[in-house]
C-alpha cells in the first residue's frame, strides 16, 4: 500500500511538568519548537514526495507541522487521530495518577482501561479509531497516488503506540513496551498481506531511505526478507 511517517509532537510545557495534557490546548514549549525545527531540516535534506499531511487538531500537533513542514499548504484535520480522551485525568500530575487503581490497568492491561469521566475513552475506543484512521488513509491514498506513495501524520504518543502495535500484530496490552518521545518519526510500510515496522521512536536519523522507488509494473512485495535483507528501508 503506501509507507506512512508518523511524527509525535514537540515538547509542551505539560510533558516537562509531568502532567497529563490530553484535550487541552496547550502549545509547545521552547523545547518543543527546537524539536519541530530539526525535524524541518530532516524532512527538507531526505526531500520526500509527501502526498498528504494529516494532523491530529490539537494545537501541539498543528503547531509541531507548521514549524516542521513550514511552507506545505493544505494540512488534513482528522480527530481519529486526536489524543486519547483522558476524562477526569486529564491536567492531573502523573505522580498524581500514578496512585490511583486505575494505572495499573493502564500499564498492564490497558485494552482493558476507561478513563473515568463523562467524556473518558477506553484505550480500546482510541486504538480502534486511530489503527481505522491510519489504514483509512493509506487505503485512499494508494488509491488515488499507487502504492509507493509517501504520507505523513502529526499525533500523539499513545496514538502512534497503539498503531505501531497494530502494525507488528501485537495486542493492544503489550503496547506499553513501545517508545514514542516527543518529535520522533516512526515509520510504516503497508503491504497487502503484512505491515513492517521501518523505524521507530527516531530522533534524528536520515529520513532519505524512504524515497519512493521508481514506479513499476510489479506489485509491492508482501514478503519479508530471509535472512534481514540487505539493509534497505523495505
Amino acid at each position: 500500500m503506501t509507507t506512512v511517517l508518523l511524527l509525535r509532537h514537540g515538547r509542551t510545557s505539560t510533558n516537562a511538568s509531568g502532567i497529563l495534557a490530553g484535550h487541552q490546548p496547550v502549545g509547545l514549549d521552547e523545547v518543543g519548537r527546537a524539536q519541530a525545527t530539526a525535524v524541518a531540516e530532516r524532512l527538507a535534506a531526505a526531500k520526500l514526495p509527501l502526498k498528504a499531511v494529516v494532523s491530529s487538531p490539537l494545537p501541539r500537533c498543528v503547531e509541531t507541522l507548521s514549524l516542521a513542514l513550514p511552507t506545505w499548504d493544505g494540512v488534513q484535520i482528522d480527530d481519529g487521530i486526536v489524543e486519547c480522551r483522558y476524562g477526569d485525568w486529564t491536567g492531573r500530575p502523573l505522580k498524581e495518577l500514578a496512585k490511583e487503581p486505575l494505572w495499573a490497568t493502564v500499564q498492564a492491561h490497558p485494552s482493558a482501561a476507561v478513563f473515568p469521566g463523562a467524556d473518558g475513552e477506553s484505550m480500546a475506543e482510541m486504538s480502534a479509531r486511530a489503527i481505522a484512521t491510519v489504514r483509512g488513509w493509506d487505503a485512499r491514498i494508494a488509491a488515488e497516488h499507487g502504492p509507493e506513495a509517501v504520507w505523513l501524520a502529526c499525533s500523539h504518543g499513545d496514538i502512534i503506540k497503539a498503531v505501531v502495535a497494530d502494525a507488528l500484530g501485537m495486542h493492544l496490552d503489550l503496547f506499553q513496551r513501545i517508545a514514542v518521545e516527543p518529535a520522533s518519526v516512526t515509520v510504516i510500510r503497508y503491504t497487502p498481506l503484512r505491515s513492517f515496522v521501518l523505524r521507530l521512536n527516531d530522533t534524528g536519523g536520515d529520513l532519505s531511505g524512504f524515497q519512493p522507488p521508481p514506479p513499476s509494473e510489479e506489485p509491492p512485495s508482501s514478503d519479508a526478507a530471509v535472512g534481514g535483507g540487505s539493509g534497505g528501508s523495505v
